[in-house]
């Protein structure tokens, strides 16, 4: 089965084709970064606008290196939620037009399941069951995955998302858009010895995650500095890297906790945020003693990407799962009220 793949959750137009047999034939990415960057954030009108000009250009060229037909694709997958509802139904409306004129089957997959299963489009995808860490922009959840389609809600944040709180600190830093990747490289330059940062609600039973406070502490690190030192952008650098080392540490401890109390020997990272160089290693040392597996996608597909969600929407459709002539955009969509696949 051939399926394609669209995405246009956010601010990522991504599409891709996905074979059952071949695995993945091809796939495209256009990020809206530069429209985007001179508002300091993600402007919703914007996006949409931008995936309506850009999306069919995309899936012509990805058809084209993929070296197939329209009359080849077997089935189609639009990213139906959570996301922007604008740039949701741009997806959502041209994904459910073209199944419905080369007549074949469509699906709405959720985008987070698309995250969750990127790891699965590498050469040794993780068995059930595992531990997930989803770690992106908007999210950042634990969940316990006993099988593909059952999600299990371990523990979330109950303010800001791991990579919402990087972003909104290296605006505090004075970082250009987008600030989450920026961030990490001004730390690779910062000493880990001048600042320390709180690992919040480590002290505390449970799983759930909490970073809003860490940016008032970098506020507060930064205000106590001024006109102290000449050396700003050490400072800067210095503060980035205990920011950096509290939220990943705060990662570490979290997983490991759900490690243990769950029994399941192994851990995937799936988000924008798993790209992190710091988080891959540091969580890669944990699980040593616990002789559990890590895993995770390479970095283009941990950020929005139409290649997770042609191989999600493929698994559903292949369980026999298929959407009607109606498109049900979610902005708001938890992952726990998706159908199991069997």
């Amino acid at each position: 089965m051939r399926v394609l793949g669209i995405e246009t959750s956010c601010d990522e137009t991504g599409v891709a084709v996905y074979d059952s047999e071949r695995g993945l034939c091809a796939h495209a990415v256009y990020s809206q970064t530069e429209i985007h960057a001179v508002y300091g954030g993600v402007v919703p009108e914007l996006a949409s606008r931008d995936h309506v000009r850009k999306t069919l250009p995309l899936i012509r060229q990805t058809l084209t290196e993929a070296e197939l037909s329209p009359e080849q694709i077997d089935g189609v997958a639009y990213t139906a939620g959570p996301g922007l509802i604008g740039a949701l139904l741009v997806g959502a409306a041209l994904g459910r037009a073209l199944a419905w004129a080369w007549e074949v089957p469509a699906i709405g997959v959720h985008h987070l399941e698309g995250h969750l299963l990127a790891p699965f489009l590498e050469d040794k995808p993780p068995p059930c069951p595992f531990i997930a860490l989803l770690v992106s922009g908007g999210h950042s959840q634990i969940i316990h995955v006993p099988e593909v389609g059952i999600y299990q809600l371990l523990g979330e944040s109950v303010d800001d998302a791991a990579g919402e709180a990087f972003d909104k600190t290296a605006k505090l830093l004075g970082l250009p858009y987008p600030g989450g990747p920026q961030l990490a490289r001004l730390a690779e330059r910062g000493d880990p010895t001048r600042y320390r940062f709180p690992r919040p609600m480590t002290d505390r039973p449970g799983l759930n995650l909490s970073f809003s406070g860490l940016k008032t502490y970098t506020l507060n690190a930064l205000q106590q500095t001024l006109g102290e030192r000449d050396d700003t952008e050490q400072v800067h650098a210095d503060i980035a890297r205990a920011f950096e080392e509290a939220v990943v540490d705060t990662l570490v401890i979290k997983c490991r906790r759900a490690l243990e109390s769950t029994g399941v020997p192994r851990l995937i990272l799936a988000g924008g945020v798993s790209a992190n160089r710091r988080l891959r290693e540091r969580m890669a040392a944990a699980m040593q003693p616990l002789g559990a597996e890590l895993y995770y996608p390479r970095a283009e597909f941990c950020t929005d990407n139409g290649a997770m969600i042609a191989y999600a929407g493929w698994r559903r459709l292949a369980a026999g799962h298929q959407q009607p002539l109606a498109i049900t955009p979610r902005p708001r969509w938890p992952l726990t009220d998706l159908v199991p696949l069997a």
